[in-house]
């Protein structure tokens, strides 16, 4: 039956197709200049460095929702090998880990999802094979993620422990968190969203922080227009689904990813831990800060988990 009306009049509005030349792979990535990242290295002024990953660990927070995405299984291959022959000499100690790139703190490629046949910039859904991948657009074409941050703390804004899970930030709502935190977002910038929902997850509760018991927040429709608006680099989010769920239209589920990846080129990030940054942004009024996020370059993914560091 397709996508709403309101949901495609939204894409035609925020669509970047062809603003980058028409083999573009990084979409407002591109606006992470260098003269934009140097003027992000202004908002350090004391050095202060805040992970905001989640550890990976095999209780992480995918729950078996969608297939495949499973939590970090780490092994061992080696342990204490005398790999020259000799035990009292040099010994190894290796192993993998099998898990799902978007499986705890990750940035969404713009490989990462499609609709219509087409993801980012018109490239055809079918050049996503099971042998490469994503064979255009995956995420090994960032090569860096590096450039001034923005907090908006929206639990902070309402006053709230946690958000509610039918909340649907808006533009004005994104505003007023700016407004609050005495921060200008600029052209550029890597906004970063707090709704405090990972507390959820501190409570053992995997199923409310999936979103399955009631809802879960994020922004809507308006909150796209205001990223485009304000020509972001990236966002981020302390939530699984990253958007409202399940939404404001039924009949444009996770429009929200569709918009901001297939049309605008917008990278997006899930399960950031924003607590400890929020303290410290509270503590010092100060609500911008050097991120540091790149992803790693699995050629061919459609995502990649990531340790952003925020920088103040």
């Amino acid at each position: 039956m397709g996508l709403s009306a309101a949901f495609h009049e939204l894409a035609a509005e925020v669509r970047n197709w062809g603003r980058w030349g028409d083999h573009d792979p990084i979409g407002t990535l591109n606006l992470l200049t260098d003269e934009t990242v140097k003027a992000a290295a202004t908002s350090i002024e004391t050095g202060e460095r805040i992970s905001l990953a989640m550890p990976l660990h095999h209780d992480g927070p995918q729950l078996g929702a969608i297939p495949g995405r499973v939590n970090p299984l780490h092994a061992m291959v080696s342990i204490n090998t005398p790999s020259l022959g000799d035990p009292d000499g040099f010994c190894t100690n290796d192993d993998v880990v099998t898990m799902g790139l978007q499986a705890a703190t990750h940035w969404d490629g713009l490989g990462h999802v499609s609709y219509g046949g087409r993801l980012y910039n018109g490239v055809r859904a079918a050049t996503v094979t099971a042998e490469g991948g994503v064979t255009t657009l995956g995420i090994e074409n960032v090569r860096s993620l590096t450039g001034r941050g923005v907090l908006l703390d929206i639990a902070g804004l309402l006053d709230v422990d946690v958000v509610a899970g039918d909340t649907i930030i808006t533009g004005a709502m994104l505003d007023d968190a700016a407004a609050a935190g005495a921060v200008d977002v600029r052209r550029g910038d890597i906004v970063i969203i707090r709704t405090a929902w990972t507390r959820h997850l501190d409570a053992g509760d995997k199923p409310a922080y999936a979103g399955w018991t009631q809802g879960s927040p994020g922004p809507g429709f308006d909150a796209v227009r205001w990223f485009h608006r304000h020509e972001l680099a990236a966002v981020a989010t302390d939530t699984y689904v990253f958007e409202a769920f399940p939404g404001e239209d039924p009949d444009a589920m996770l429009g929200v990813h569709l918009a901001d990846i297939v049309d605008m080129g917008l990278t997006q990030g899930q399960n950031w831990l924003l607590d400890d940054l929020a303290a410290a942004c509270a503590v010092d009024g100060r609500y911008d800060f050097f991120l540091e996020a790149s992803p790693q370059p699995v050629v061919g993914g459609a995502g990649s988990p990531v340790n952003p560091v925020a920088i103040r």
